[in-house]
């Protein structure tokens, strides 16, 4: 499953960032989405893109594009 795939108010583990997408892996390393990290998906915007999204304290809006990119696994809670 991909981040873009998250439903709003659901919460996922990242797996993988943007794999062989070196400057696109890199932007959002720094953002801080990468393997490990736990999202919660808390809404798109009214077309659908970008969508907001929770990592840790921080609040980031990302592009359906590159959530596309990011592999996740969906967690309860």
């Amino acid at each position: 499953m991909t981040l873009a795939e998250m439903a709003p108010a659901g919460s996922c583990r990242i797996l993988n960032a943007a794999d062989g997408h070196l400057e696109i892996q890199s932007r959002l390393y720094a953002l801080g989405l990468f393997p490990g990290v736990e999202v919660h998906v808390l809404r798109f915007a009214p077309m659908g893109d970008p969508m907001q999204v929770k990592v840790g304290n921080a609040l980031l809006s990302v592009r359906k594009q590159e959530a596309r990119l990011i592999r996740v696994e969906e967690v309860s809670g």
